[in-house]
């Protein structure tokens, strides 16, 4: 199987609706699940300085690790999404 990283963006306060839409995507991968998290606060580091970043409409709000048969069962997982902007999914290389 391979790995393939999902990152969510966007972020509003969540309401019932929101959760029991989330809690069903969840439990209908949940045997793909390698690793999750919510990125509730961050920091940019660059040439311009330091700055906070915070949750909003186009903040990076989560990642999760997931395995699949292939890009294209990666892809229909991804679709499936209810993300709140959008959802971003890259393959993972091992170097192994």
């Amino acid at each position: 199987m391979a790995k393939f990283l999902f990152l969510t963006y966007g972020f509003e306060k969540p309401t019932p609706e929101i959760m029991e839409k989330w809690s069903a995507w969840f439990a209908s991968i949940k045997e793909n699940i390698v690793e999750q998290a919510h990125l509730p606060r961050g920091r940019e580091i660059s040439d311009d300085g330091v700055k906070d970043l915070t949750l909003g409409p186009d903040a990076l709000t989560g990642y999760m690790i997931i395995e699949a048969e292939s890009f294209e069962a990666a892809d229909k997982m991804a679709q499936t999404n209810p993300y709140v902007k959008s959802v971003q999914f890259y393959e993972i290389m091992s170097r192994s």
